[in-house]
């Protein structure tokens, strides 16, 4: 099935000059789901595209610049095909469409921005790219064995990897899911916690327990770790394995030292995807241990089945005020920043 052909088809163009452009929105289901609830959506449409959009009953009337009035067409036409795709729209969804017409070639890709195949799909959402990078790193999630990607926070970094892993549980391409990350400084020291080993480990995992239960739902996950389908667990449990058949993620990997590193690089088996995430300038070892993300980045980039991807500020995705601070802090370190 063709969605985005679908899509325009639900949108009749109507006039065109050189004042504004209107045109019909046909299915009034669609369209009410669309606008949002109280036009929030048309809102902040209007807001991104710096025009103003009149609706009276299904038509709609845009005015503005000549290409932000097509913009307009464009966004609507996306919400459109992602509530087909999904039987969901999210005002997130409009930032990100308008987002995605800075990255290459996009004026020619976005009227399909929800129905080409940088699209990850899971039970409760569908996932896309929101940046050049971004793409880059799910085609790479998607072809290679191992990749690697070092940026600051908010990049997409796990939640992608962790997208891609479900997709490819659900499509049956993987039959496990395995999410590590080192715990407690990367030391394990775990002993002086309460509790079993469980309750020890889950506070440092919950970042991975919040993308599964956004991309599946709870319950589903409950009994996909209960079945070990999925299985969430510290870097030192990957000790002595080898891993087959699974998409296996290690998150926060510049608090892994260099012989953790490539012990987990060395647990790869047959049919599996490693993912080494990490942002190198949140390390948090101790003076006496060094991170080995970085240097085995380094040790490994001229290996061909070995993606390596870096993230910047440009790709945060965050509050904006999010980039901003990381640009700092990066202008911070460098030789001629000034404190």
């Amino acid at each position: 099935m063709n969605l985005s052909r679908i899509a325009s088809e639900q949108i009749e163009i109507i006039e065109k000059n050189s004042n504004f452009i209107s045109f019909y929105i046909k299915n009034n289901f669609v369209l009410s789901k669309i606008i949002g609830e109280f036009d929030s959506h048309l809102k902040e449409i209007e807001s991104l595209t710096l025009t103003s959009i009149n609706l009276r009953g299904n038509l709609m009337i845009v005015r503005g610049d000549p290409n932000k009035r097509q913009l307009v067409v464009t966004i609507l036409d996306n919400l459109i095909a992602k509530y087909l795709n999904t039987n969901n729209i999210e005002k997130e969804d409009i930032k990100i469409i308008f987002d995605a017409s800075k990255m290459k070639n996009a004026e020619n890709n976005l009227v399909s921005i929800y129905n080409n195949n940088d699209a990850i799909k899971t039970l409760k959402k569908t996932i896309i790219p929101r940046s050049e990078k971004q793409k880059i790193y799910v085609e790479a999630l998607r072809a290679h064995k191992v990749v690697m990607a070092l940026g600051p926070a908010g990049t997409g970094k796990t939640f992608l990897a962790v997208a891609v892993a479900v997709a490819l549980l659900l499509e049956e391409k993987v039959k496990k899911i395995i999410l590590s990350r080192p715990a407690v400084e990367a030391g394990e020291n775990l002993g002086f916690l309460p509790g079993d080993m469980k309750d020890k480990v889950d506070p440092y995992l919950i970042p991975l327990y919040d993308s599964l239960y956004e991309l599946l739902g709870y319950d589903k996950i409950q009994r996909k770790i209960e079945e070990g389908i999925i299985e969430i667990a510290p870097l030192a449990f990957m000790r002595g394995r080898t891993l087959k058949d699974s998409f296996v993620i290690l998150d926060e990997a510049q608090n892994a030292t260099f012989t953790q590193v490539k012990m987990f690089l060395t647990r790869l088996g047959t049919n599996s995807t490693m993912v080494i995430n990490g942002d190198p300038s949140q390390v948090d070892l101790g003076k006496s241990k060094e991170s080995g993300l970085y240097e085995s980045t380094k040790i490994l980039r001229k290996i061909d089945e070995i993606k390596i991807i870096n993230f910047d500020h440009n790709d945060v995705m965050r509050h904006p005020l999010v980039s901003k601070i990381v640009k700092a802090y990066d202008d911070y370190k460098k030789p001629d920043g000034k404190s």
